[in-house]
């Protein structure tokens, strides 16, 4: 069986200087430190302290401090980096509740959708279906609880309860919501899709070379519980030239020189209901992703280029500034201000070490009141 090999074989588009590691460290310590700043005292402002009030405003809260730190992210790809990334296929509407599914060529997809909802303003409302090792990451898992990522273990007995809660709390249509899933489960590799092809031959399935098999179960249980509150379903397809992107070498700018995704927006009507149906139409559509993918090898590009334009540099640099002076003055009270800012960071961090592993998440008072009178009345 023939597989398509994984595009890491492949050469960088630029040579890891010294010079570009630096730079690389560099952007990572630039991150690293606003998004530490970001989580301790917006984070918390808006995922803790404004939802013991509203859970409505709370997202927006949230979304909106953490959308102005993820916007640094296309801009470091985009202007920093000369990332060229190309848009094709449909241009989607903005302000829509959409799941999305995608390809997953490789550790950093998930970064580059965040290029397209950018350009929607919708960045600060996606959220991710993610396996539940990365929520113990240090920082990075607190960012994933306080924006409600939904963690999984990929056994769907371990995850069906957990993750058909999380979904029934994203049912509200007054919440924006972009929720993205990679249906394959892991990145390509040649050995996975070996694994793939071997268990699609024995099993009647589309033998794919490009793709790995989708399951199904996760995404059907999305469908279920969102069908009523979202607008539709976006199918994107990656593709990257030269090769496919590590995490370093996003932020040192080595690779790659060009980021392509092709987007298909599909109405929810045109999406069967029955589980066995799904599974089928989700089949198909990876099916038309492995002859899109292998297109893309052959010509080097997606078909109907052109669905997006460009991120404005001035707003980029607007917004970099603006995150900069916020996080700079939160480090500054930190550091050098009352003892009492070192005891707020010092808790929050408890607080959310705690919550990211326990999967704390506090309710509104209303609620809480409603419930202890419910349950004093019975």
């Amino acid at each position: 069986m023939e597989v398509q090999k994984p595009s890491n074989d492949a050469m960088k588009h630029l040579p890891l200087t010294p010079l570009r590691a630096i730079r690389g460290v560099v952007c990572l310590l630039i991150l690293v430190s606003t998004a530490f700043m970001m989580l301790v005292y917006f984070g918390f402002l808006g995922a803790v302290i404004i939802r013991l009030f509203s859970i409505h405003y709370s997202r927006r809260v949230t979304s909106f401090f953490f959308g102005a730190w993820l916007a640094l992210w296309p801009f470091l790809f985009e202007k920093i980096n000369k990332t060229k990334v190309i848009f094709s296929g449909e241009t989607v509407p903005d302000g829509e509740r959409i799941l999305l599914i995608s390809n997953h060529r490789t550790e950093v997809d998930w970064m580059y959708l965040w290029d397209l909802a950018l350009r929607k303003g919708r960045q600060g409302y996606i959220k991710y279906i993610l396996k539940s090792s990365l929520m113990k990451l240090p920082l990075f898992g607190w960012s994933f609880h306080i924006l409600e990522f939904i963690s999984v273990e990929r056994k769907w007995e371990v995850d069906e309860l957990n993750m058909r809660r999380m979904l029934s709390s994203l049912k509200d249509p007054q919440d924006s919501l972009w929720l993205a899933l990679f249906p394959e489960g892991t990145d390509f590799t040649e050995q996975k899709c070996i694994r793939s092809q071997k268990y699609a031959a024995e099993n009647g399935l589309p033998v794919l070379k490009h793709v790995l098999l989708p399951k199904t179960k996760g995404f059907s249980a999305c469908l279920e519980e969102l069908r009523g509150s979202l607008d539709a379903v976006y199918d994107v397809t990656i593709g990257y030239k030269p090769s496919c992107p590590t995490f370093f070498d996003n932020a040192s700018g080595v690779n790659p020189s060009e980021v392509h995704m092709h987007v298909q927006r599909i109405p929810l009507d045109n999406i069967p209901t029955s589980e066995d149906e799904v599974t089928t139409w989700l089949m198909n559509r990876f099916h038309l992703k492995d002859q899109l993918l292998s297109d893309f090898d052959s010509q080097g590009h997606f078909p109907h280029e052109g669905s997006e334009g460009d991120l404005s540099t001035l707003r980029c640099l607007v917004n970099l500034v603006a995150v900069i002076v916020l996080t700079g003055t939160c480090a500054y009270l930190t550091i050098f201000s009352s003892i009492w800012f070192k005891i707020y960071v010092s808790l929050v961090c408890a607080y959310l070490t705690a919550a990211t592993i326990f999967n704390i998440r506090p309710l509104p008072l209303v609620s809480l009141v409603k419930a202890w009178f419910k349950c004093k009345s019975s």
